[in-house]
């Protein structure tokens, strides 16, 4: 493919004038069997371009192992993407932010004490290098340069937001062109941190979502000349547990994107498709009050989280159509979908009964996080045996994030880091009584200065104003629950449990799981982590790809906190609930 050109007057591809119509679709948060599909959509809106942040801590999820498998397979989506006559503008980060679990920086670096994230701090450096080398290196034939489908290169990610050190980016900038990426560099930030976030010698370009032609000028008033160029169009929101579900006017949406491309600007929607947060991967914001994502990232987008055409997907559509040409054929309204009756879960298995089974426990004087037991998601089960019997306080200085506590077994409170809760009271039987903490990392902070945020009890744990010691930590990841016997108890347990049904399925298709009157916790489809669920909302349903599904008899496990629904039944339904909006 040919290579940019940045010119004084735009961009330039072979030669001739080129605007960028691109659109943010990440690979990592699609099933790969329908990575085909969006493509094709993007194309057929008339997007000549995607673009797709790449996710560091599920690539290298321990320093020494490097993915590209799977979902992960971004040499396979980068060759879809090309067969389909589409461009990519690449974001490797190292930090993403994109409401990803710690923006998607590994949580192992956080086990280095006192490490500075997206600093100049050599351990830092050293880390980033080695996996650019290891993300970047085999990519070279991806490149425009070399007949690929990458056009640009994205250094950092809105990095004036959050500091101003120059060296820091040209080290990152340097370390890119090592790794044999030669085609144009662009940094991104909003316009109020443009020069903040600048880096000389590499194209700017501004993040917006309304303001079009003020938010331009801006960007050209740091760069009298170039491109303009709008890395994350924001036509839509994300969702955060305990808020409603954010949806944003078409029409007023469209009209913004005619202004921009008025202008001469090029544009990328953030975001085209959103996709899903699958498992346990969601960020978190902490503005004062930690606020975890949800497991949707439908951002009420063009492509909705089922990969279907919405209102916004024909309006952007029309307004394309006035600068460049759209192909004449529309993908269908809707693809199939496959939905159920009452699926029972007889199947149920206490989780403090069987976390022997899902993860070794490590003694220590003080409960160990997350980061020293080498774990990225999922719980910690912390267990310690009480001294006395009596009235007990208990306090938890720091939360990270929900820790439900136990007593022989017996729930006895929830403390949350949201609701700023760090003490509880109960009365201890007698001596020699376990205390059992299960904490659940509910997504590593993705934005600002809280993206140190080591997960589980980092500061200990306080019995009647005396530091409590002699701890067993257990991690919890849930990466696989092959180990657990679902033949060996159906009784509804008390507490924590995993639940297990099956159900038949003609002909697979996408679905929504709805889970009316469950809790709070995780679910899995034929192995695969669908996400959280939580009974707070806004979202009340699962997204369930039909890849996921086979003809003939399926399995679904559900790990619910607190106390299944009525009757322990789910259903998969043709329609998703993603919870009342403001409008």
């Amino acid at each position: 493919m040919p290579v940019l050109q940045i010119d004084d007057d735009g961009f330039r591809l072979d030669g001739e004038p080129f605007r960028i119509l691109s659109g943010g679709l990440h690979y990592f948060r699609v099933h790969p069997g329908h990575w085909r599909d969006r493509l094709r959509k993007a194309r057929l809106m008339g997007l000549n371009t995607v673009e797709t942040y790449v996710p560091w801590n599920l690539h290298q999820p321990r320093p020494d192992e490097f993915r590209t498998d799977g979902q992960l397979d971004l040499p396979g989506f980068l060759d879809l993407a090309a067969a389909e006559g589409l461009r990519v503008l690449l974001r490797p980060g190292p930090y993403i932010c994109a409401e990803w679990e710690g923006g998607g920086l590994p949580s192992w670096l956080l086990a280095e004490p006192g490490i500075r994230l997206r600093s100049r701090d050599p351990r830092f450096l050293a880390a980033v290098d080695d996996y650019f080398d290891r993300l970047l290196t085999p990519l070279g034939t991806r490149l425009a340069s070399r007949g690929g489908p990458v056009l640009a290169v994205q250094v950092e990610n809105e990095y004036g937001a959050y500091g101003d050190d120059t060296a820091y980016l040209e080290h990152l900038a340097d370390s890119l062109r090592r790794c044999g990426v030669d085609v144009p560099l662009f940094t991104c930030d909003q316009p109020a941190d443009l020069e903040r976030g600048a880096l000389p010698g590499v194209l700017a370009t501004a993040n917006f979502g309304s303001r079009s032609a003020q938010n331009l000028a801006a960007l050209r008033a740091l760069r009298p000349s170039g491109p303009l160029l709008c890395t994350e169009f924001w036509i839509g929101w994300f969702d955060r547990w305990g808020g409603r579900h954010v949806v944003r006017d078409a029409e007023q949406a469209a009209q913004e994107l005619d202004e921009l491309l008025a202008a001469g600007g090029s544009v990328n929607f953030y975001m085209f498709h959103g996709g899903t947060n699958f498992g346990f991967t969601n960020g978190a914001n902490d503005k004062h009050t930690y606020r975890p994502t949800v497991t949707s990232y439908d951002y009420d987008a063009p492509l909705d989280e089922a990969g279907d055409p919405t209102e916004k997907f024909h309006a952007f559509r029309e307004v394309i159509a006035k600068y460049a040409p759209v192909p004449a054929e529309l993908p269908p309204a809707r693809t199939e979908k496959f939905a159920s009756g009452a699926v029972r879960l007889t199947g149920a298995l206490g989780l403090l009964d069987w976390a022997p089974a899902l993860g070794d426990a490590v003694a220590a004087r003080q409960p160990l996080t997350m980061e020293q037991l080498g774990q990225d998601f999922g719980f910690v089960l912390y267990e310690a045996a009480l001294p006395d019997a009596g009235p007990a306080l208990l306090e938890l200085p720091e939360v990270r994030d929900r820790a439900q506590v136990f007593l022989d077994g017996q729930p006895v409170g929830v403390l949350e880091r949201e609701g700023h809760e760090h003490a509880l009271t109960f009365s201890v039987p007698g001596p020699g009584s376990v205390l059992g903490i299960l904490v659940e990392n509910q997504g590593r902070v993705n934005y600002g200065p809280g993206i140190h945020d080591r997960k589980g009890l980092p500061a200990g744990v306080v019995l009647n104003g005396s530091p409590l010691e002699g701890w067993t930590s257990r991690p919890l990841p849930l990466a696989s629950l092959a180990d657990l016997p679902f033949g060996a108890g159906t009784a509804t347990p008390v507490g924590p449990a995993f639940y297990r049904g099956t159900f038949d399925v003609a002909r697979p298709a996408d679905t929504f799981l709805h889970l009316d009157g469950w809790t709070k916790g995780m679910a899995w489809v034929n192995g695969f982590a669908l996400g959280r669920y939580w009974s707070r909302g806004p979202q009340r349903s699962l997204y369930v790809p039909g890849p996921v599904l086979r003809a003939g008899s399926n399995e679904v496990v559900v790990l619910e906190l607190h106390a299944p629904g009525r009757g322990r039944e789910a259903v998969f339904r043709d329609v998703p609930d993603l919870g009342p909006t403001d409008e």
